[in-house]
């Protein structure tokens, strides 16, 4: 069963046909499993293949898919109308899915469409395009649920912050366990098993984790080492809770710090502090980032920051667990309450191979934000 109320989703439903009427589209062909799991709790991994659900102006949902989500699209979400196209060779779900259109009287009308999504490949998404070449319509709304998606329901803030307590214990778990001699994946392995050990979820891309000069990267990669008595240690991870997450990044010195650990621990606490005073309502993720830039600007640490800090957070599927929109220079997206933002400071000195990040999620209250973590923002050594 979905994770929500029926009344929960309806209202979902509601908001995104009334979106969908001032846009002026007649139905919306939704590509991404986020839009699919927020509207009707249908949750899966099956999205690498073929599948759209098709939500018409007057509400009525339907799924073409494969047989292997036929019950899985059953058993978790609220769609009735479910069509399978049959895996063999030479199968054309492309053309199915026009079939089903035209079976929906949506022939020459306006149709939004999902284009920005994992769940449609380039070579899918051409030949979409070319099957309804003179048959409707087509506009870009990739964005059209995720709009909707920004602001969550007083429901959704509470997985978020199951979530946020799910990291804390991760993080926990990894305090316990990192120390000079142990190998990395044993660290990672601590941070899974305490969520999973709480019933959390998988997240949506893998956990950073990096010692040595891997401590400055700012991705995942394959490859373990075993901690130093004088290291550093990245992690960048995320209590996750019905999907939904709440992303934490932090910096680790094993050992002795060197003082280019304090100062830019120093000045990434700073930039936090200064992004998180301008997480309120009526701001831009534009003046947020403003926040970061400026602040380790002045520290003389330009060359060694990125070009974003951080992006909004919700129930979202791999491969990334990033959200739309993302906090960068002059984004124009308004900050709302009920917003979740995740800020992650990270700082890079390749030249002395000195890594520092510090981040973590909030929720968007009145008039600022709300930490989903209890952890202190704290040089911590072990």
């Amino acid at each position: 069963m979905p994770h929500f109320s029926v009344a929960e989703y309806d209202q979902r439903v509601t908001g995104t046909r009334r979106a969908m009427a001032a846009a002026g589209v007649d139905a919306l062909l939704l590509f991404k499993p986020e839009s699919h799991y927020w509207l009707t709790g249908y949750d899966t991994f099956g999205y690498c293949f073929f599948q759209c659900l098709v939500l018409t102006a007057d509400g009525r949902m339907t799924l073409l898919t494969r047989s292997a989500d036929l019950r899985q699209a059953r058993q978790t979400s609220t769609i009735e109308d479910i069509r399978v196209w049959v895996d063999r060779d030479g199968a054309d779900p492309v053309a199915e899915l026009r079939t089903l259109l035209a079976e929906l009287n949506l022939g020459g009308c306006r149709l939004g469409v999902e284009w920005r999504s994992h769940g449609l490949v380039a070579a899918d998404g051409m030949a979409l395009q070319a099957a309804l070449d003179g048959f409707a319509r087509t506009e870009d709304a990739s964005l059209l649920v995720s709009r909707l998606r920004l602001v969550k329901s007083p429901a959704e803030l509470e997985a978020v912050r199951e979530a946020g307590r799910l990291g804390d214990r991760a993080f926990a778990a990894a305090l316990e366990t990192a120390a000079p001699g142990v190998d990395e994946g044993v660290v990672l392995a601590a941070m899974h098993d305490a969520i999973f050990a709480a019933g959390g979820d998988y997240p949506g891309n893998p956990f950073i984790i990096g010692s040595g000069s891997d401590a400055l990267l700012c991705r995942y990669k394959s490859g373990r080492r075993r901690l130093t008595a004088d290291d550093q240690l990245t992690l960048e991870w995320a209590g996750v809770w019905r999907h939904y997450h709440a992303a934490s990044m932090r910096t680790v010195v094993i050992g002795r710090a060197r003082p280019r650990h304090l100062e830019l621990f120093a000045a990434a606490r700073e930039s936090l502090l200064a992004c998180e005073a301008l997480l309120a309502p009526g701001r831009t993720f534009g003046d947020v980032f403003a926040g970061h830039g400026g602040t380790l600007d002045r520290h003389g640490l330009g060359a060694h920051r990125l070009n974003a800090c951080g992006y909004s957070l919700g129930a979202v599927f791999a491969p990334s667990w990033m959200d739309w929109p993302m906090v960068y220079a002059h984004n124009p997206v308004v900050i709302e309450r009920g917003m979740v933002i995740f800020l992650h400071m990270i700082l890079a000195d390749s030249e002395t191979e000195t890594a520092m990040t510090l981040g973590r999620t909030s929720i968007i209250g009145e008039t600022g934000p709300e930490s989903v973590s209890a952890v202190p923002l704290e040089f911590v050594t072990l």
